[in-house]
Parts: structure tokens; C-alpha cells; sequence
């Protein structure tokens, strides 16, 4: 199964996302991702929409992802054609990625005022400035890399970052305070288990050579 991005691409922020109204969605996808691509359609559509477009799915969802306004409504309105030849009805929605929030915001349909009121309190909860510690493993062999990376992490997303180290017999556990706004301290946590992963597997690689 195909799932949707939590980020999008580089430079795809924009985002069509269509939900099929049909009984078992598996194989309608599939075949309906296939025929965006595939050669018996491509004739058709090939003008209007381009090969830089992502298709991909993810249960009754059908993601379409571009990188400007036009090549996506481009890219719509070729899926809906082939939506409305297959007789499947869709909900479909327009996003544009926020960088400042990191999040989808959907601008057509606009949102209802109720769902602009949920959207605009999540927004002030993701800004509340707060204090966090984030604890991390790493080698000693790479730890001070692994500092510095994550302080330039911290600097990048405007965190205020202390670090304490806290030795043990192998590895050193290292915990981060970062103060900030709560979805960049979200972001920061995101990135340090991914960068935590990565020098460990560095490490043991190093470990493991012949030197």
C-alpha cells in the first residue's frame, strides 16, 4: 500500500487529495493510478498532465502532488475525466504546504467557519512557546558530530538549545532542553530520532571495518 507523505517533496507543495466513494478501493486505485500512467490513457492526458506530478494512494485517498497552482488544477481536472468515465464519485480537496506551520492547509473548498476556528486554535497551540527535553543515544566516537548537528538543527528551526551529556559505558545519552514554539520543538524531535538512528548505524559500520 501506498501511503501520503507526511512532508511533501521538494518543491511539490501542492497537494489535490481525492477521496473515492466506491465499496473496495484497493484495486479501483491501483488500476486508476495505472491508467493516469499508463499507455492507454497517456494519448489523452499527456498534455495536461506532467510527468513531474505525483500519484500515489493510500486506501479510498488518491494524492496528486505538483508544484505550482496550474500544473495542479491541470492534473485535476485529467484524474477527474477519468473519474467521471469510471462513474466514481470523489470528495476532492486543494491543499498548499505551510512552511512556517509544516502542515497542509486546504484552500479549496475553503474551510467551513467552524473548521477555520479548529484550524486557527491549533495554529496558537502549535505556536505556545514551551521548554523541552529530548534525550538521545549516541557513540562516543561521534558524539561531538552528533552535538553539532543537531545544535545547527536547533539554530535553523530558532530554538534556544542546551545540551547535557549524561556518560555511559559505550554510548553517551545526551539530553536536549530547547525552548521554542511547540511545532518547531515537534519538528526538532522528528529530526533528532532520525539523526540519532543514522550515527548509530554510522558508528557500528566504523566499528565493524577492518581498520
Amino acid at each position: 500500500m501506498e501511503t501520503e507523505p507526511e512532508e511533501p517533496a521538494s518543491e511539490q507543495d501542492w497537494r489535490m487529495q481525492a477521496e473515492l466513494h466506491v465499496a473496495e478501493a484497493r484495486g479501483t486505485l491501483h488500476d486508476l493510478v495505472g491508467r493516469v500512467r499508463g499507455p492507454d490513457v497517456v494519448r489523452e492526458i499527456e498534455s495536461t498532465v506532467p510527468h513531474d506530478v505525483v500519484v500515489t494512494h493510500d486506501g479510498k485517498l488518491l494524492f496528486a502532488y505538483a508544484a505550482d497552482a496550474a500544473t495542479l488544477a491541470a492534473a485535476r481536472s485529467a484524474i477527474e475525466d477519468v473519474l467521471r468515465r469510471d462513474s466514481i464519485d470523489a470528495t476532492v480537496r486543494v491543499s498548499h504546504w505551510d512552511d512556517e506551520r509544516e502542515q497542509w492547509r486546504q484552500t479549496d473548498p475553503p474551510l467551513s467557519a467552524e473548521e477555520q476556528q479548529r484550524d486557527d486554535a491549533a495554529a496558537r497551540d502549535g505556536e505556545a512557546i514551551e521548554t523541552r527535553t529530548l534525550v538521545a543515544n549516541s557513540g562516543k566516537m561521534i558524539r561531538v558530530e552528533f552535538e553539532e548537528t543537531m545544535r545547527d538543527w536547533a539554530d535553523k528551526l530558532g530554538l534556544q538549545c542546551a545540551i547535557v551529556e549524561h556518560p555511559h559505558l559505550l554510548r553517551t545519552q545526551v539530553a536536549f532542553t530547547v525552548t521554542g514554539p511547540k511545532h518547531k520543538i515537534d519538528e526538532f524531535s522528528r529530526g533528532l530520532r532520525a539523526e540519532q538512528w543514522q550515527t548509530i548505524r554510522a558508528e557500528n559500520a566504523v566499528m565493524l571495518s577492518q581498520l
